[in-house]
């Protein structure tokens, strides 16, 4: 991590010259205290001003090695939206945005004197009058002899450094101010998107960024630079960007792959310390669930539309495998439960308009066995059934059931508190994942809250016209069998590390050695489990791989070879990991089968999870075998 003191060497030095408290009121009421501070020794000699927000020391103080430092703000002035309210710009909004939430995460605004992206507050106005006429607000400053944008950052990491700030989390849209920034030395470990603050008058700008400069602004697609009448945001994203007002909820943080991994990892202590009130409780604890929300979690597959995090396929398999490191049931509940978001978003606008209406992460289990009854009723569907292992189903808000009306299979999105939950969930392993049974009879279900499942499933669902998140707009079979390897693969990791530890003051009796380590037939067996992890691992980067290139083209659906290489390499996964946790569950003795031993849970959920379909060696292995010898799959949905 870049030092505070390595980003003075890279840029002149600077000081602080002044302090002084500022109490601040907004139009809407909304009051904060700023410590503002000036300065000197700025390379480009402007009167740049910091405004200290919050518990900004304490923010500071914890940028360390790893830390995510205080949250930051570089406002370029805007005297027309800052102080006039003009709606030509989102200016003034994205400044009340935030004052509001820097104060409540303690960081700095830094409140830079570049009025129309650097080119000064007249030529600005002489730009928006060829705006009028037909430029966009880059090929305006490009035709008054200007740059698109002539903003320059090194006052900024100045200001940061003299302040002992070398880390930050940057409140931005625009992806120019994280790489300047990063280049002078100030290392950003997240950029978080502000609110979409659109009006009638600014959609044309707010295109023209998105589609110029990347900026993460989600608009309707059919919002573009060279649409120059009026539109109106639908509701969907109306609803993100009400979410993102001041006063309200604040929108979802677009962290990198590498921090959502990180904030997986840091739940871990805690997961291990409650899975046996997990197990007890046949569910996620309540405490659990929060710190769940509180990382985000669920977030990880949720379009940024909705201010979600839209991430991969690849961060997401990894998030569950270092979840199942804690607790499998939390994992396998907590994966099932990311992946139903990412399925209510492969829905028409209608169905998706309700279950976001309340945030980016609407909880959902989703059960298609067996499947339901469903009669064709005037304005939608009366659907009977029984549906068994509904994940998720004790924290969710909706349940997607599957439904068969005639030849076509049917998902039906109806509220969970709709339908009985049957509490059932006595198993021997995964205890606390509380997949419980759900029971409806001749439940009405809307037209629009129905989907054909083939629909659903395909790369061209209802959801990949409204969002460009890329993992929308693939297949959703192969994502479906990613949970239960995963978890495997993450216990059985636990399950060593479990293992090394117990060998390292375990004495075994009728031996000489003074601890397990010694002897070298135990040396060999921990050699052995080590390896199969490995092994298990390496057959798991191996479906990430075939996954991910089927991903990179278009259209992404796999071919039959590649469906047989990666169900393949899951399963194998699978089995590498079930071997490992036998070979470590058979060298440590009688000790460890009490149940207040965390290496039987392990055995149980492993044995449990090895039973899943994704795991389940002889259908996985004859399909995977004839998808590899190109004679076509006998079992469509494999």
């Amino acid at each position: 991590m870049t030092t505070a003191s390595e980003t003075i060497t890279r840029t002149a030095a600077a000081a602080v010259r002044s302090r002084v408290s500022v109490p601040l009121r907004f139009p809407d009421g909304f009051t904060a205290a700023a410590e503002v501070m000036t300065f000197s020794g700025l390379a480009d000699g402007k009167e740049h001003v910091l405004l200290a927000l919050g518990e900004w020391e304490a923010a500071v103080g914890a940028d360390v090695p790893g830390g995510a430092g205080p949250l930051v703000r570089l406002h370029s002035e805007c005297l027309t939206g800052d102080v006039f309210g003009s709606q030509r710009c989102d200016c003034g909004p994205q400044l009340r945005e935030a004052v509001e939430r820097i104060t409540d995460a303690g960081g700095f605004l830094l409140y830079l004197r570049q009025e129309g992206r650097g080119i000064g507050l007249y030529s600005k106005l002489d730009a928006y009058a060829l705006q009028d006429g037909g430029l966009d607000t880059y090929e305006a400053n490009l035709a008054l002899g200007h740059g698109e944008d002539e903003r320059d950052y090194t006052a900024a990491a100045q200001m940061l450094a003299a302040l002992g700030t070398g880390t930050v989390r940057l409140l931005s849209n625009n992806p120019d101010k994280a790489a300047q920034l990063r280049a002078l030395g100030v290392n950003v470990s997240a950029q978080i998107a502000t609110g979409v603050h659109a009006s009638p008058a600014n959609l044309r700008y707010l295109a023209a960024k998105r589609d110029h400069t990347a900026h993460t602004i989600v608009l309707p697609p059919d919002v573009g630079v060279g649409r120059h009448e009026p539109h109106i945001l639908p509701k969907l994203s109306a609803r993100a960007e009400a979410a993102a007002r001041p006063g309200a909820s604040s929108p979802a943080a677009v962290p990198v792959p590498e921090e959502m991994l990180a904030r997986a990892e840091r739940l871990i202590p805690a997961l291990r310390e409650r899975a046996a009130e997990t197990e007890s409780l046949r569910r996620i604890p309540d405490s659990t669930m929060a710190e769940l929300r509180t990382a985000e979690i669920f977030h990880l597959l949720s379009p940024k539309a909705v201010g979600g995090f839209g991430m991969g396929l690849e961060t997401y398999g990894e998030v569950v495998r270092r979840l199942a490191r804690g607790c499998a049931s939390t994992a396998w509940t907590a994966g099932h439960l990311i992946e139903h978001v990412w399925m209510l978003a492969r829905w028409p606008r209608r169905a998706q308009e309700e279950v976001f209406a309340n945030g980016p992460a609407p909880l959902a289990a989703a059960t298609g066995s067996p499947a339901g009854v469903a009669e064709k009723v005037p304005g939608g569907y009366s659907i009977t059934g029984r549906w068994t292992f509904a994940s998720g189903v004790m924290h969710s808000g909706w349940a997607l059931l599957a439904a068969q009306h005639g030849g076509m299979r049917l998902q039906c999105l109806v509220p969970v508190a709709a339908v009985e939950v049957l509490d059932v969930w006595e198993t021997a392993g995964l205890r606390g994942a509380g997949s419980n049974d759900i029971r409806a009879g001749n439940l009405f279900v809307p037209e629009h809250r129905t989907l054909d499942w083939d629909l659903l499933g395909a790369e061209a669902n209802p959801g990949s016209g409204l969002h460009r998140d890329p993992l929308i707009h693939t297949p959703m079979g192969p994502l479906l069998n990613l949970v239960a390897p995963a978890a495997a693969l993450g216990s059985a990791e636990y399950a060593v590390e479990l293992f090394r530890e117990l060998m390292m003051v375990r004495k075994v009796r009728h031996t000489v050695e003074a601890r397990q380590a010694d002897s070298p037939l135990a040396q060999v067996r921990y050699a052995q489990a080590y390896g199969l992890v490995a092994t298990a691992r390496l057959h798991w980067q191996e479906a990430m791989r075939v996954i991910a290139a089927s991903h990179a083209r278009r259209p992404a659906t796999m071919t039959d070879r590649e469906r047989g290489q990666y169900r393949l390499s899951l399963a194998l996964s699978g089995e590498a990991s079930a071997e490992a946790v036998r070979v470590v569950m058979a060298g440590s003795g009688g000790s460890v089968h009490r149940l207040s031993h965390p290496l039987q849970r392990i055995q149980r959920d492993v044995n449990v999870l090895m039973n899943h379909a994704a795991l389940t060696r002889d259908p996985v292995f004859e399909q995977s075998g004839r998808g590899l010898l190109g004679l076509g799959f006998t079992v469509p949905t494999f």
